[in-house]
């Protein structure tokens, strides 16, 4: 947002800017049909300096569309043309190869999109199943939690009864030792 507040001020700019783009595509498309090099939505946005998306938007797919079946039904070999040469045929291998790569670099960055964007709703799907297991352990948890601290009492109340015992032993012993002295001192 700007300093005083105000949106509209952007919203023209960024309108004005993709009007830019979109005119910048369309002025690189005519070049090249001119031109006769080969029409895809890569080179087209390669050559404008945008993003392969904005190729694809409504309003300017149309037209690299058009312009490709131009350059197709333009380039159709007539009946009375010559065969085209070896090195014609491999330069339009080549250019295919390029083509070829592109797509598939596009295809593996849509298709990674596509991955991520699954994982994100299946993420959102199960938010509730994660939500009531969440609880779940909560509760268990402090279940555990009451058994530990009832088990730590008892474990306190038994060893203070062990000492007790061990206390009483002693003495008994202590006891039963002097009645033993005594009783063999009389003898």
């Amino acid at each position: 947002m700007n300093p005083r507040g105000n949106p509209a001020p952007l919203a023209e700019a960024r309108r004005r800017h993709s009007l830019d783009k979109r005119a910048r595509v369309l002025t690189v498309l005519a070049t090249l049909e001119k031109q006769g090099k080969p029409l895809t939505f890569a080179a087209v946005a390669r050559a404008a300096r945008v993003s392969t998306w904005l190729t694809y938007a409504p309003g300017v797919r149309e037209h690299i569309e058009a312009a490709q079946l131009r350059q197709v039904h333009s380039t159709l070999p007539s009946a009375t043309a010559s065969p085209p040469s070896h090195l014609s045929l491999r330069t339009e291998l080549e250019i295919a190869r390029q083509e070829i790569k592109e797509l598939r670099d596009e295809r593996d960055r849509l298709q990674a999109a596509l991955r991520h964007q699954l994982g994100q709703q299946l993420d959102a799907i199960h938010a509730p199943d994660t939500a009531a297991r969440a609880d779940q352990l909560n509760a268990l948890n402090q279940d555990l939690t009451r058994r530990l601290e009832e088990a730590a009492s008892e474990n306190a109340t038994f060893r203070a009864r062990i000492t007790a015992l061990e206390e009483d032993l002693i003495a008994a012993r202590t006891s039963l030792r002097r009645m033993i002295r005594t009783e063999n001192t009389a003898r």
